[in-house]
């Protein structure tokens, strides 16, 4: 099953199924990427974000994102945002965003929700609006805030679930906590701890070296907002790095410590490579393809590896220490955050091609292939 799957991924993406889009040739119809732009990442209930709303979080990036590219907001016909968290789907949110940016209310907004590939998905989307000839300019938006997510009147599900269908195969498992289909993952592939507190002490200490190198600079966007202390006194801050960086990271101190959640936002500006250059706009990278692939709900983290071949640089979203272990280590081969990240460093490293893949809640993986013009 699992080669299988890899083969059906890999044809599909290496263009057996007729890709509109090639490696390493240029058209007029790619679907290019002119500007990609993420808020810093800080930790929920304690971050520099603990107290800024999702719709400021985007409504910023947003304004952001006109800024850099200087693009007249009226061109853009369409925003797509995803989400996982927010209440409603996030159309609220999203919409309030796009007109607190300074998009005129003829732009039209929408949301989607594909779990931990939400943002991802967004831009696939607003790329596949382009390539149907619906719209000429599109924005691929992400956003969450795992504090308001967290939030005394969350609730992740409904009081109560149709017993009929928690008794069909692996329905019961798409509820599992996601804490728990790490160590499913784990358990099921013999990934021991030793290993996972390896892996992620590893992940910090790169991390904070390329924090302290720079490389994160050019794709974050800095955002003004307020932060109360203890007493509610507010007081206004920029916030411009990640927080939740940890340089001093061991193997050892990583397996005390609790998990922590962030807030962020991000966005990209799509259009095609002929209307880009009409508008005088750069070129950051263009947009080659996407897969999904399914896997059990129960071990859900471990889609990255069935959703993507191997390509120059991959940018995986870390979920847990388990799953990042178990998809990194065989040879088989997460969202516009990601995205920002992937053509960041593509350009830092003079590469060209890059995924960037997730793990999915419900038993998914989704990955996509971008190719940097820098």
């Amino acid at each position: 099953m699992a080669s299988f799957r890899l083969t059906q991924v890999a044809s599909h993406l290496n263009g057996t199924k007729a890709p509109r889009t090639q490696i390493g040739v240029q058209s007029p119809d790619d679907i290019v990427i002119v500007q990609a732009l993420r808020t810093p990442i800080t930790r929920a209930r304690k971050g520099g974000f603990k107290d800024t709303t999702s719709e400021y979080l985007l409504g910023t990036i947003l304004r952001g994102l006109l800024e850099r590219t200087r693009i007249d907001p009226t061109l853009v016909d369409d925003i797509c945002v995803g989400n996982v968290c927010p209440p409603g789907g996030g159309a609220t949110t999203a919409r309030m965003a796009a007109l607190y940016a300074g998009f005129p209310n003829t732009t039209s907004v929408q949301t989607v929700n594909r779990q931990c590939s939400s943002g991802l998905q967004a831009v696939v989307h607003i790329a596949h609006a382009i390539q149907a000839g619906m719209i000429d300019v599109g924005i691929g938006a992400g956003v969450e805030s795992m504090t308001q997510f967290y939030g005394p009147q969350h609730k992740l599900l409904p009081d109560t679930i149709n017993d009929e269908v928690m008794e069909a195969p692996q329905v019961a498992d798409c509820i599992i906590p996601m804490g728990l289909t790490s160590e499913n993952v784990s358990a099921e592939f013999g990934i021991p701890r030793s290993k996972q507190d390896a892996f992620a002490a590893l992940s910090h200490q790169r991390a904070a070296r390329a924090q302290k190198l720079g490389h994160f600079n050019e794709e974050i966007y800095p955002v003004r907002t307020k932060i109360a202390d203890k007493d509610g006194k507010e007081t206004e801050i920029i916030v411009d790095r990640d927080d939740g960086v940890r340089p001093e990271a061991t193997a050892e101190s990583l397996g005390k410590l609790r998990a922590a959640f962030s807030a962020d936002g991000a966005t990209t500006a799509e259009m095609h490579r002929s209307r880009a250059k009409e508008l005088g706009l750069s070129i950051q990278g263009k947009f080659v393809a996407s897969a999904v692939a399914g896997v059990p709900p129960r071990i859900m983290g471990v889609g990255p590896a069935y959703a993507v071949p191997a390509l120059d640089i991959i940018e995986l979203n870390e979920a847990f220490a388990s799953q990042s272990v178990y998809c990194v280590e065989p040879s088989v081969w997460i969202s516009t955050r990601q995205i920002s990240t992937l053509l960041t460093e593509l350009k830092r490293q003079d590469k060209r091609v890059g995924c960037t893949t997730m793990c999915i809640g419900g038993g998914f993986g989704m990955a996509a292939i971008f190719e940097s013009e820098h």
